[in-house]
């Protein structure tokens, strides 16, 4: 399954690497961008457990960016 987010508030592309270098070492994620530009993250992960792995996603984002909000799109 893949699926876009909006991150609101990221400040910089430090930042987005950041996110996209934790994001992709949970287990179960076969891809994930973000892009500072557009404040959003494409995540890609296993269809049966998506729901928990971007549950997991928006708990590590918030862990390292703490200003960083997370919506769907």
């Amino acid at each position: 399954m893949k699926k876009t987010f909006k991150l609101l508030d990221l400040d910089c592309a430090h930042c987005a690497a950041k996110i996209e270098g934790a994001v992709k070492k949970i287990g179960g994620v076969t891809n994930v961008e973000v892009n500072f530009l557009s404040q959003k993250m494409v995540l890609e992960a296993a269809d049966d457990r998506f729901q928990e792995i971007a549950e997991e996603a928006v708990k590590l984002i918030k862990k390292i960016e703490p200003d960083v909000t997370v919506k769907n799109i």
